[in-house]
């Protein structure tokens, strides 16, 4: 279903996703690493479960990856409010 490439490219745009959370969300994220991890996992979770609908590699890999971790972001910021 996904390749190395695939999961690496979801690690570094979960990464950005999640620096970029914390960026905006000031005083309401993870910190940075926390906002960091929680966006790699989220990018993680919505490749390999959106993976299906656009593709793992190229443009669709990237829109998953970042669609997975910004749900996962907003989620967990209301789920520890």
């Amino acid at each position: 279903m996904f390749g190395i490439v695939s999961f690496i490219g979801w690690l570094i745009v979960g990464a950005i996703i999640g620096w970029i959370a914390g960026k905006v969300w000031v005083g309401h994220g993870f910190g940075t690493l926390g906002n960091i991890v929680v966006g790699i996992v989220g990018s993680m979770i919505g490749g390999y479960l959106f993976g299906g609908f656009l593709g793992t590699s190229g443009i669709g890999g990237w829109i998953t990856a970042i669609l997975g971790a910004i749900v996962l972001i907003v989620i967990a910021g209301f789920i520890r409010r």
